[in-house]
């Protein structure tokens, strides 16, 4: 059996290409990048060829990256890096109910150490309103994070209207781009974006390796000490050879994302609408059309969306219920909650989310797959009640 990898979300299959660039320097380009001498000075200069394409993929110049071991590093070496170089003169952060739980667990640490935090509402398409953002803003804030586009649902935020606001209010701006970088066009120039957390997994990367941008005077304390790496902003031995398959999974994203995201765009609506025309009392989930050109997330009633991820793992489909992170959960999408949907209908919930090497194929295999799981479920529901069919 053929299988459907519909999960990109959660992770991307490393590109073939990013694993031959990394290959030799597991080998004969082993040196560590703080030597002075001739392997060290190659392992550098990997690094710097890496840096500048990661800077290249988001608009920002090559000294504004800086090297993690991951997304979830990125956004706690943003917050808590800006909070701790803050000295104590300004106390107060604005985020939303929506954020992944590397920002919203920052968050609560802070909060433990006399930080104040504003978690603003989102509406039932996981919209931020940027006004809210703005009445938020207090003589006291010192950071405003507000991910460009969610995990879950794919709602893309109005990035730019809110960095607009930050940078009138001179609050420093974080945004966790982690599921948009290499998928959307970015420019934290124009979008007057402060700190910016990527990840080289959800972009055909290896995993274990990350970037925050850091504006140029942006003022902010690392988080590991005990060396000068990474310009004294994150000590320890780099990751040579995950950082240069993310530099090449970024150049790869530079030439390819406007047109993936075209096909992908196009799949992703093929799948909704076959789902909602297919499937009774399914919807929906994000915004309809400000939305990740690969994901599809939907609430069906009656059905518990472990189940179905259980029987469509035995027809050989891989999809999720919502973020990787809390997948072994058992309480509902925070997301989902947030956005105002009941306890029942964000258990039924199911993230499907596409990728580079997905086709028309996968899409109708999964649309029958789906619609049959459905209807076996619902029929064992004592609470579902078919059309034609009288109630138990």
């Amino acid at each position: 059996m053929n299988r459907v990898y519909l999960d990109y979300a959660a992770t991307t299959p490393t590109h073939p290409d990013v694993v031959q660039a990394m290959l030799p320097f597991f080998g004969e380009s082993f040196g560590n990048a703080s030597s002075l001498y001739s392997y060290g000075r190659e392992a550098r200069a990997a690094i710097t060829a890496a840096r500048s394409s990661v800077a290249r993929l988001i608009g920002a110049d090559e000294d504004e990256i800086v090297f993690t071991g991951g997304g979830t590093e990125a956004d706690n070496m943003a917050l808590k890096g800006i909070a701790f170089a803050a000295d104590g003169k300004y106390n107060h952060i604005i985020t939303t109910s929506i954020e992944h739980h590397a920002v919203l667990g920052s968050c609560e640490f802070l909060e433990n150490l006399g930080f104040h935090v504003t978690y603003l509402p989102v509406d039932k398409y996981g919209l931020v309103a940027p006004d809210d953002v703005r009445k938020a803003i207090t003589d006291n804030t010192l950071v405003i994070s507000v991910m460009h586009a969610n995990n879950e649902v794919g709602t893309i935020q109005p990035i730019a209207e809110i960095g607009r606001i930050a940078r009138d209010a001179g609050v420093y701006f974080h945004t966790d781009a982690v599921q948009t970088a290499g998928h959307v066009p970015i420019a934290v120039n124009d979008m007057g974006i402060d700190l910016l957390s990527v990840s080289a997994h959800k972009l055909y990367g290896p995993k274990g390796v990350g970037a925050l941008f850091v504006r140029t005077g942006t003022r902010i304390s690392p988080l590991i000490h005990g060396g000068a790496q990474e310009r004294n902003r994150r000590a320890g031995t780099e990751n040579l050879a995950g950082i240069v398959g993310f530099g090449t999974a970024a150049e790869l994203a530079r030439g390819t994302m406007t047109e993936e995201a075209t096909v992908l765009g196009t799949l992703r609506d093929r799948l909704i609408t076959g789902l909602l025309e297919r499937i009774p009392e399914a919807q929906l989930n994000g915004h309809p059309t400000s939305r990740l050109p690969n994901n599809v997330n939907v609430s069906i009633d009656y059905v518990e969306g472990e189940s179905m991820l259980l029987h469509l793992d035995m027809e050989g489909i891989c999809a999720s219920t919502g973020s990787a992170c809390t997948s072994g959960s058992l309480e509902p999408s925070h997301v989902l909650l947030s956005m105002g949907l009941s306890h029942q209908l964000a258990h039924g919930s199911l993230r499907l989310s596409l990728g580079k090497w997905t086709t028309g194929e996968d899409v109708e295999r999964v649309l029958e797959t789906l619609q049959e799981i459905v209807s076996k479920l619902r029929a064992m529901s004592p609470l579902y009640k078919a059309p034609g069919r009288s109630a138990q």
